[in-house]
């Protein structure tokens, strides 16, 4: 198998695995009203850690 093959099939399987294991979500925020939060979210190091955090504590508060 050369380089380029093996590395087709190992983004061939992190698709799959991404498919049948993980599910995106997409919002769009107003770079004028949403200005202060876009502030915030560009300073996070990890945003999708920081976002995680921020709603299983609200999960914490007020339940599911």
């Amino acid at each position: 198998m050369t380089e380029e093959e093996a590395r087709k099939a190992r983004n061939q399987y992190r698709g799959e695995w991404d498919k049948e294991n993980t599910r995106r979500i997409r919002f769009k925020l107003n770079l004028r009203t949403d200005a202060d939060i876009l502030e915030k979210l560009d300073a996070v190091p990890n945003l999708a850690g920081y976002l995680k955090r921020l709603v299983r504590e609200d999960i914490a508060r007020n339940g599911k």
